[in-house]
């Protein structure tokens, strides 16, 4: 086991990498660079820029080096653990993406403790249930998660919130606590408004991981071994969740992998929507302004976010199944 989880951890650095090469390559595809949004900027307000002054930011910014050398240079940086200096921020990216990644992270594992939390019971039960009209009403639930996107969703809920109650649900804080420092009170205040954003994001996943249950648990209930284990006189909740609730985890955990990424990066426009300060906003405001930095940082956590997502998948699908396990011994 302890070579396997070598060999996948080798893999995840070799893999990081080339994310890395990847993000930094599609940041610079478009046409133009950050100066030249910056005079386009400037230039919708009426002011200008002169040719010497954009020079000067290029070689200030290391925009006029070739792709290899500003890529290393970067490279090097975050070796260091320093990302470099947002060019519309003027600041160093850990600063801009400051308490915002943390927000994110926290945004998207309670997403994720939401759609498991009610993804695997519903399953569960409309696989015992099958046909039944709880599993009829939870399957039209489920194509409806699945068809409405999470920006839609939380727009639905912001105009009847508001229509209704007269309340505004956006943000992750009240107005008084956006700007406040951190504090038991602001934790407090995080924590109410925490669950509906997490509720919004986690139903898109929720949905599928419904009918991934049910499918994979419906299969499991015709093996023999359950037919036998009932024969015996194993009690019926005995006979379904010691083994068949078990083993149809398997599909199950391997959507590790992939959810955690994309609670991630389908917060973009939930954020943008309902105004949550996570790094969804920055990215399309960085990707918009051409800031390599910046939008590269960022897309480097997200693929980051999806090797550790995997990572975790092995560890859990080693927990859940006990042939993996002797598989890697």
């Amino acid at each position: 086991m302890i070579a396997f989880m070598t060999r996948r951890l080798l893999l995840g650095v070799m893999t990081i990498w080339l994310i890395s090469i990847l993000s930094f390559i599609i940041i610079q595809l478009p046409p133009g660079d950050f100066v030249d949004a910056y005079i386009a900027q400037l230039s919708s307000s009426g002011s200008q820029v002169s040719a010497a002054e954009a020079e000067n930011l290029r070689q200030l910014y290391g925009l006029g080096e070739p792709f290899y050398v500003q890529y290393g240079k970067w490279l090097a940086r975050i070796v260091t653990g320093d990302f470099g200096e947002s060019m519309e921020w003027r600041r160093p990216v850990t600063e801009v993406i400051g308490d915002r990644i943390w927000l994110t992270l926290l945004l998207s594992f309670a997403a994720l403790l939401v759609t498991w939390g009610l993804a695997l019971p519903i399953g569960i039960f409309s696989a015992v249930r099958q046909y039944s009209f709880a599993d009829y009403a939870f399957t039209l639930v489920g194509f409806i998660g699945i068809a409405v996107p999470n920006f839609l969703l939380a727009l639905v809920i912001m105009y009847f919130a508001f229509v209704w109650f007269g309340a505004s649900v956006g943000g992750l804080f009240s107005a008084e606590m956006a700007l406040a420092p951190w504090s038991a009170a602001k934790v407090w205040d995080l924590i109410k408004h925490l669950p509906l954003p997490a509720l919004i994001l986690a139903l898109g996943g929720t949905a599928q991981l419904i009918r991934i249950m049910r499918a994979n648990l419906l299969d499991e209930l015709r093996r023999p071994y359950v037919v036998t284990a009932r024969a015996k006189g194993l009690s019926e909740a005995r006979a379904i969740i010691k083994y068949p609730v078990r083993a149809a985890l398997n599909p199950f955990a391997s959507n590790i992998a992939y959810l955690f990424p994309y609670l991630v990066s389908g917060s973009i426009i939930v954020s943008i929507v309902l105004g949550l300060p996570t790094v969804g906003p920055l990215l399309v405001k960085a990707l918009v302004a051409q800031d390599m930095f910046l939008a590269g940082t960022i897309v480097l956590l997200l693929g980051v976010m999806t090797v550790v997502g995997t990572f975790i998948s092995d560890l859990v699908l080693m927990w859940v199944d006990p042939r993996i396990r002797h598989q890697m011994d």
